[in-house]
């Protein structure tokens, strides 16, 4: 399928995209609005197909590559859902080296989430991606069917999911004890959610277009934050009072917003990609993790 970006398609459209992506519509209703858009022999079917993940253009990091090593873990979590898996990547060479938790989008963990893990793991990191999908049977390889199964999980009990996994990887023999998380859409929220409850335990949280804690928890929050938006976003709008309540509790924050991104920015399996707007926030993710996760 040949690559299309987000500028090939109308705000308009990609609007009721993103909301049929985070569960607010359903496919049919999707379908539906787009086939005003399906003009010249093309279909609303068509449309939504372009606009689905293509895994084929995600892979960054080989999962052979031999610069670093990859396996399934799993993690007890006993105050959520008894266990959770997930994928592991570490640099090849031994020694202990910090760790960062990969936090999935609500479709569980896919192609690109494991590609983000190895390119930390390319970058001397040890990286782990646990599966919020675990407890329903995890990843089915699709990602409309993921999204289905994401919203038949106790969401409090995924939580704990993640803080279980996050102690985990802190605790690892081969890593140092300094910990971050990156997290993406859900996982941005969830990034945040770890900041409010691990406190001094995290060491940095890099949300990627995620949603805000209640500013009441910002007190909560001892590890720097490094937040990435979309200027096109809807949750977005919630960034100003979220500044405001870091700024009042002396949390150590930066926050961009990236003009003409799209929500989901970060994710090149998509045509909401802006390659421009990934690459730079990557680059400041990278360094970032270096400068609060070593020494």
């Amino acid at each position: 399928m040949e690559r299309k970006n987000a500028t090939d398609y109308p705000q308009e459209l990609l609007n009721p995209f993103d909301r049929y992506v985070h569960g607010e519509i359903g496919r049919r209703d999707f379908l539906d609005g787009a086939k005003k858009f399906a003009v010249g022999g093309l279909t609303a079917t068509a449309i939504w197909e372009s606009l689905r993940p293509n895994y084929a253009w995600a892979q960054q990091v080989a999962k052979d590559d031999s610069r670093i090593k990859t396996e399934s873990a799993t993690v007890p979590s006993p105050q959520g859902n008894e266990s959770i898996r997930g994928y592991l990547a570490r640099p090849a060479k031994p020694g202990k080296l910090p760790g960062v938790l990969v936090v999935h989008e609500n479709r569980g963990l896919n192609p690109y989430i494991e590609d983000v893990a190895r390119r930390l793991a390319t970058a001397d990191f040890i990286a782990f991606a646990p599966d919020g999908l675990t407890s329903v049977g995890g990843y089915p390889g699709d990602d409309e069917k993921g999204g289905q199964l994401f919203s038949k999980v106790d969401r409090p009990k995924m939580t704990e999911d993640f803080i279980a996994a996050a102690r985990w990887l802190k605790a690892r023999s081969d890593c140092t004890g300094k910990i971050g998380v990156v997290g993406f859409c859900f996982g941005g929220g969830i990034a945040n959610t770890l900041a409010v409850r691990m406190g001094a335990d995290l060491s940095a949280a890099v949300p990627f277009y995620g949603g805000q804690p209640p500013a009441a928890e910002a007190a909560k929050i001892k590890a720097p934050l490094l937040l990435h938006y979309a200027s096109l976003d809807r949750l977005t709008g919630g960034w100003p009072a979220y500044e405001e309540a870091l700024k009042a509790n002396h949390v150590t924050y930066t926050g961009y917003v990236y003009e003409g991104a799209n929500h989901g920015f970060h994710n090149d399996t998509t045509p909401r990609y802006d390659e421009p707007a990934a690459k730079l926030a990557w680059q400041r993710t990278l360094d970032f993790f270096n400068k609060y996760l070593r020494g």
